[in-house]
């Protein structure tokens, strides 16, 4: 049988008798030759012949010889049983501390690798918490486009009420639909951004579920070591299991167990880095959304203003024309009535020319006569038809150029009133409806 080499802590007992090789003893076969003694050798089986003396002594001895080697093989089996059993008990003993040692060792490495685990379970939930909220900020930030949206369409559908000819696309349009595009993309992005951290979550959630059920396998596995190194020899719940030496085939080595552990913290830290690397994207993304929101608005807004301004010039300086214009309209008036007036006048002493004309011609004989009288008579019947005839031409342009005042007045009229109405637009209806813009913190998903 082969014996386990151990070290014996003292020196074996000595034996009561020394170990030596026995003497070896030649027996002599006693031959029957006697008158008596039926002769040649003793049969085996029965006999009925008697022995011989030396046969006794020889028997005798023969049995002392027996007995005494026996009594020194139990004393040498003796002796290496008690050495054994000490060998054993001390390699028992030194087996079980060892064992110890290992199963609290293990524990030790158990313990080590669920606090990495439940450290990187705690940081990945932190982390999913923090890109929560990250999200909802994204989520806060894209309703809070809708608002700048629904103001840009507003005031681009407003300005189409515009008259001509004030219809026209201006620099207010321009960053107007500049701000509508902008918007657009913003949401796109906002959408996209939102569908990444939703992916992102969703793959923080996992690897915490693993970090979790790894180490929740590991608290179970360091539940049974702990009990397992709480058992000794005088435990009373231990039992006898044969087979529990096999090695299963599904078990992993120290090497495959760590490694496996270490694959599910670098998957989560890879992970949780990649998450806070969202974050900060998402936080630069509505950082720059919120400001270029505003930077365009504050755009709008002054082109709004530029535009305005523009038009209150227009106005004031049609209004200046108009007033010009009625003032002249009324010195007009005045005139045409001066020429008619004019005229009047001059009707009553062409009818004293004509008349005394038609009277003279009606002198007898030779006494019609072409004298001076006649002749300044017919100057003055003259002079008057031409004077006439030079105020009523006067007056025909007095009242084309009253007629075109009018329309004039009817024009600048119109242009006031459609430069009112672009004014009430651009002014009461898209910068009042403006003034609900979102704010910076709105826009960046704060509020």
């Amino acid at each position: 049988m082969e014996q386990t080499d151990v070290l014996v802590t003292k020196q074996p007992a000595p034996q009561s008798v020394p170990p030596c090789e026995l003497p070896h003893k030649v027996y002599e076969v006693a031959r029957n030759t006697g008158a008596h003694t039926s002769s040649g050798l003793a049969t085996a089986g029965f006999r009925t012949a008697k022995y011989l003396e030396d046969e006794w002594f020889q028997n005798c001895c023969a049995r002392c010889h027996q007995a005494f080697a026996d009594r020194d093989q139990s004393e040498r089996q003796r002796h290496e049983s008690r050495q054994l059993m000490g060998e054993t008990e001390v390699l028992a003993w030194r087996t079980q501390q060892d064992s110890m040692g290992k199963v609290g060792q293990r524990l030790e490495d158990i313990q080590r690798w669920k606090s990495e685990l439940q450290r990187e379970g705690d940081d990945l939930a932190a982390e999913a918490g923090l890109l929560l909220a990250e999200k909802q900020r994204l989520e806060r930030a894209l309703d809070a486009t809708a608002l700048p949206f629904c103001i840009v369409t507003d005031n681009l559908q407003c300005r189409e009420r515009r008259q001509h000819p004030d219809l026209v696309r201006d620099c207010v349009e321009v960053e107007l639909l500049k701000e509508a595009e902008l918007i657009r993309n913003i949401q796109e992005l906002l959408k996209r951004t939102i569908a990444q951290a939703v992916h992102q979550i969703r793959l923080n959630r996992e690897h915490k579920e693993t970090c979790e059920r790894d180490g929740s396998d590991k608290a179970e596995a360091h539940s049974i070591d702990e009990r397992c190194a709480r058992y000794c020899n005088q435990s009373t719940d231990v039992q006898s299991h044969p087979h529990s030496a096999a090695n299963a085939e599904s078990a992993s080595t120290p090497e495959t167990w760590a490694r496996f552990t270490q694959d599910n913290l670098c998957r989560a830290q890879r992970e949780r880095r990649a998450s806070a690397n969202l974050r900060a994207l998402i936080h630069c993304v509505l950082q720059d959304a919120g400001e270029d929101l505003r930077l365009q608005c504050d755009a709008v807004n002054l082109a709004f203003q530029r535009r305005c301004e523009e038009l209150e010039d227009a106005r004031h300086k049609l209004q200046h024309h108009l007033n010009q214009t009625l003032r002249e309209i009324t010195d007009q008036e005045h005139n045409v009535g001066a020429l008619k007036q004019a005229i009047k006048d001059k009707e009553a002493p062409l009818r004293v020319a004509q008349t005394r004309l038609h009277q003279r011609a009606q002198r007898p004989n030779v006494e019609l006569c072409r004298d001076t009288a006649q002749f300044r008579l017919m100057s003055e019947v003259e002079e008057l038809n031409m004077s006439l005839a030079a105020l009523k031409e006067k007056l025909l342009e007095a009242e084309q150029s009253l007629r075109n005042l009018e329309d004039t007045r009817m024009s600048l009229e119109k242009d006031i009133a459609v430069k009112t109405n672009s004014l009430f637009v651009d002014r009461q209806k898209c910068m009042a409806h403006r003034a609900r813009y979102p704010t910076v913190l709105q826009l960046a998903g704060y509020q």
